[in-house]
C-alpha cells in the first residue's frame, strides 16, 4: 500500500513562528530550501526524463547533501538567536529533521532531530507530523498514530489527516480483534474523506483515499461499488503534478484494476510504477504474478483442466437440467426488484456485462489459486465443451468448488479477456460474479455458510 511520504505540499503545515527578524530571516531562508528539496524529488519528472529514474535516488541525495549543508552554515550563523528562543530552535531542528526524513527509509538522526524539535515546541503541529512519519517508516505504527493524533488535537490538516489514515488501516492486525480491525478501516476512510474535504486539489490526499477504498474492498465487502470508489479517487490524484510522478499511486491503482479485472491496465500501472522507480520490487513481483497467473489460467482453460479426453466428455455428458435446482424453468430473485424467469442458454450466447434473465450451467474442471487468496477462480464447461472462467468473490474461507460439480449461475457478468505482453497472446471468457449465494452447485442453493460475512456498512463512524 502506499507510503507514507512527505511532499512539497506538505509545508503548509500551521504554527509557523516565521516573522520579520534576522534570525527568523534564516528560517525563511531554511524554510526555501528545503521546500526545494522536495520540490526537486516531487517534481522531478517535470524537468528530467523517465530514462533518468534509475538516477533519481542519487541525484536527490546529492540535493540532500547540498541542502543539508547549507541549513548546517545557517543554524552556526544564528546559533545564539536560536538557543536564546526554544521556538525558533524547535522550528530549525524541524527543518533539519524534515530535510533528512525525505528518503524512503528510516533516518534515524531525523528522528533524533524531530523529538527535540517537539520537545522544545509541543505546539508545532507539522514537526510532530514528520516525527509521526519517522516513527511509520521504523514499523512502529503506534506511536505514529500517537503522534498524528497529537497533532490533529492542536489543529486539523490534511497532511495529519491523510496520514492518520494510513497507519489506522496499517495497525498490526495481531493485536487487534477483527472488530477492532474493521472500526480501524472504516475509520480510517472516515479521516481520507477528511483530507480530500480540506483541500480537493491535493492529489496525495485523493490517492490516499482511494486506498482507504481499497482496504475496505480487502477487510469488509469485495463490492465492485468500492472498487469503483478508489478508482475515482486515484484518477482525481493523477491530475496533481506531485500525485501522477509518485510510483505508489500506479501500483495501488494496479491492484484496484486487478481487482476490477482489467487486467491489461493492471499491468500497465505496475509497469509505469516500475518505470518511476526501479529500485522498488513490489510493482515488478505483482506484474510477473499477475501476468503468471493469467497464463497459467489460458493454459488450463485451452487444455481442458489436462483432464483427460474420456474424463471431460463424461463430465459435460452428464449436464443435465435438473442441476438447476430452483432456477430450472423456476423464478430467479435479483437484488432489487420482483422475481423473474430465467432462460437457460449456452456459454457461447453470453453478451459483454450483465445478463439479465439469463443463467448458465457447466460443471467444474478445474480450479485455480487466486493471487493474495481473492477471489475463488474456477473453469466451468457446458454441454458443448466450451469453457469459461468464473471469478468467485465474498466467499467464505475454505469454501468453493471442486471438480465434477455442476454449478448454475444467474444472471452473470460477462467479459472476454484479451492480453498481449511479452510476444504473448491471451484470450479467454469469463465471468465474474459477486456472491456465492447465486450460485446452484448440484441443484441446490450455495448456503449461507459459502458467503463471507460483512459486518459493518462503509459509511459507519468509529466513535
Amino acid at each position: 500500500m502506499m507510503q507514507i511520504l512527505p511532499s512539497s505540499q506538505d509545508m503548509s503545515l500551521p504554527h509557523s513562528t516565521v516573522q520579520a527578524s534576522p534570525s527568523n530571516l534564516g528560517l525563511r531562508t531554511m524554510e526555501t530550501l528545503v521546500e526545494d528539496l522536495y520540490s526537486f524529488r516531487d517534481l522531478f519528472f517535470e524537468s528530467h526524463p523517465l530514462s533518468q529514474a534509475q538516477e533519481k535516488a542519487q541525484l536527490v541525495q546529492n540535493q540532500l547533501d547540498q541542502t543539508v549543508d547549507q541549513l548546517n552554515r545557517i543554524q552556526a550563523k544564528y546559533e545564539a538567536e536560536f538557543s536564546g528562543d526554544p521556538k525558533l530552535k524547535a522550528e530549525a531542528l524541524f527543518y533539519h529533521g524534515r530535510a533528512l526524513n525525505i528518503a524512503r527509509d528510516h533516518n534515524g538522526e531525523a528522528e533524533k532531530l524531530l523529538s527535540r524539535s517537539v520537545k522544545l515546541d509541543p505546539k508545532l503541529v507539522k514537526a510532530w507530523n514528520e516525527l509521526g512519519e519517522c516513527h511509520w517508516k521504523r514499523g512502529d505504527t503506534e506511536t505514529a498514530r500517537t503522534c498524528f493524533e497529537g497533532a490533529l488535537n492542536h489543529e486539523s490538516h490534511k497532511v495529519c489527516l491523510r496520514n492518520l489514515s494510513i497507519t489506522l488501516r496499517q495497525a498490526p492486525a495481531s493485536n487487534l480483534s477483527h472488530e477492532d480491525r474493521i472500526r480501524n478501516v472504516e475509520s480510517g476512510l472516515s479521516k481520507a474523506r477528511e483530507s480530500v474535504q480540506m483541500d480537493t486539489s491535493d492529489g496525495l490526499s485523493w490517492a490516499v483515499l482511494g486506498n482507504a477504498y481499497l482496504a475496505h474492498f480487502f477487510t469488509i465487502s469485495q463490492n465492485p461499488r468500492t472498487l469503483k470508489q478508489a478508482m475515482s479517487a486515484y484518477k482525481q490524484a493523477e491530475k496533481d503534478l506531485v500525485a501522477k510522478s509518485s510510483p505508489d499511486l500506479f501500483y495501488n491503482k494496479g491492484v484496484a484494476l486487478k481487482y476490477e479485472e482489467d487486467y491489461s491496465g493492471a499491468l500497465e500501472c505496475f509497469d509505469r510504477a516500475s518505470a518511476l522507480d526501479p529500485e522498488w520490487e513490489s510493482p515488478k513481483d505483482h506484474a510477473k504474478a499477475l501476468f503468471k497467473w493469467l497464463c497459467d489460467l489460458f493454459s488450463l482453460i485451452q487444455q481442458k483442466g489436462k483432464l483427460k479426453t474420456k474424463r471431460f466428455n463424461s463430465l459435460i455428458e452428464s449436464i443435465h437440467p435438473k442441476s438447476l435446482g430452483p432456477y430450472g424453468g423456476g423464478k430467479f430473485l435479483p437484488a432489487s426488484g420482483p422475481s423473474v424467469n430465467l432462460e437457460d442458454i449456452p456459454f457461447e450466447k453470453l453478451t459483454e456485462g450483465l445478463n439479465e434473465r439469463k443463467v448458465i450451467l457447466g460443471k467444474v474442471i478445474f480450479s485455480l489459486q487466486s493471487l493474495d487468496g481473492v477471489p475463488f477462480t474456477f473453469c466451468l464447461a457446458d454441454r458443448s465443451g466450451h469453457c469459461i472462467a468464473v471469478n468467485l468473490y465474498n466467499v467464505s474461507p475454505g469454501k468453493g468448488v471442486i471438480i465434477g460439480d455442476s454449478v448454475a449461475i444467474a444472471e452473470p457478468y460477462f467479459s472476454k479477456i484479451s492480453i498481449v505482453r511479452e510476444d504473448k497472446t491471451i484470450s479467454f471468457d469469463l465471468v465474474r460474479v459477486e456472491s456465492p449465494l447465486v450460485l446452484v452447485i448440484n441443484g441446490k442453493k450455495a448456503s449461507q455458510d459459502f458467503q463471507a460475512g460483512i459486518q459493518m456498512s462503509t459509511f459507519t463512524k468509529s466513535s
